[in-house]
């Protein structure tokens, strides 16, 4: 059995590679070690630094603050696992109803229209106050804050969601929605076995990016006087007169998108890899 061996100019390029590879971990170690004594020069070793250290990465008053904001980081949690369900739900019969064709489906598709323009239009923060505090007041009842906050999150990110997953059904070529009729599938088994397959793999970036937003968002209704990390991290920061409070919940919300951001790039350059590949076969 012969072993094949590479030619020589297999093994120049090769060679190549490790070189240019060696080159450039150098420079990205040299030009992070330059970047780290330029920030120690400019802002770690002046005068201010340990001010700001004092008042907002005192490790004591984080230590301190840690149990009640994350207690409170629980309730914000408990209101995106509840809208991530009903802003699904919500937004993709918004979406079907803005493609409906034919004359007689019109009444839907401005009812549609007119609820994507309003709630996208408006800030997220006037949407709380009318939702958190108007909504109790006119039904005359005690409404959890939870449901509040999910209602508010629902009204307002169903209308981004709709419009990525109406770009998203659009952008399927008709022609598979005329091969699916073509063979005997009606409206509503075309669009579940063959267009929302095509345009979810094509919108699922830009829906990962909503649900970022949206894990941001929700530290908001604190103003409606639910407990939650923002709320516990104010509660401490009053008592403390440090804002390492709010820093503590900072965190939280970062450590809480990092892993649907990298995973929103991972498939996003896996996307593009697939699509170059399509390409070029």
């Amino acid at each position: 059995m012969t072993t094949h061996q590479p030619s020589a100019l297999e093994l120049d390029r090769r060679a190549y590679r490790r070189r240019r590879s060696r080159q450039s971990v150098l420079i990205a170690i040299a030009s992070s070690l330059t970047f780290a004594v330029i920030v120690w020069a400019t802002v770690i070793n002046t005068e201010g630094w340990s001010k700001v250290q004092q008042s907002f990465f005192n490790l004591d008053v984080a230590i301190q603050a840690l149990p009640k904001v994350w207690d409170g980081f629980l309730i914000n949690l408990q209101v995106l696992a509840y809208s991530v369900v009903t802003v699904a739900v919500v937004a993709l019969v918004i979406a079907v109803l803005r493609t409906l064709r034919g004359p007689v489906f019109f009444p839907a598709r401005v009812l549609a229209a007119g609820y994507t323009d309003l709630f996208r239009g408006l800030p997220f923060i006037i949407v709380l106050y009318l939702i958190g505090f108007g909504l109790p007041t006119i039904t005359n009842t005690r409404m959890p804050v939870v449901l509040l906050g999910v209602i508010a999150v629902t009204l307002t990110y169903s209308a981004y969601v709709a419009e990525v997953i109406r770009a998203g059904i659009e952008a399927v070529h008709p022609s598979q929605r005329l091969a699916a009729r073509a063979l005997g599938l009606g409206y509503v088994q075309s669009l579940r076995r063959v267009v929302l397959p095509q345009a979810f793999r094509k919108i699922t970036p830009p829906l990962m990016n909503d649900f970022i937003s949206m894990q941001k968002d929700v530290g908001l209704i604190s103003i409606l006087g639910a407990v939650d990390a923002i709320a516990a991290a104010r509660s401490v920061a009053s008592l403390t007169y440090n804002f390492t409070p709010y820093v503590v919940a900072g965190v939280l919300f970062i450590l809480l998108a990092i892993p649907t951001i990298r995973l929103t790039d991972w498939y996003t350059a896996r996307l593009r890899e697939r699509e170059q590949a399509g390409a070029i076969l």
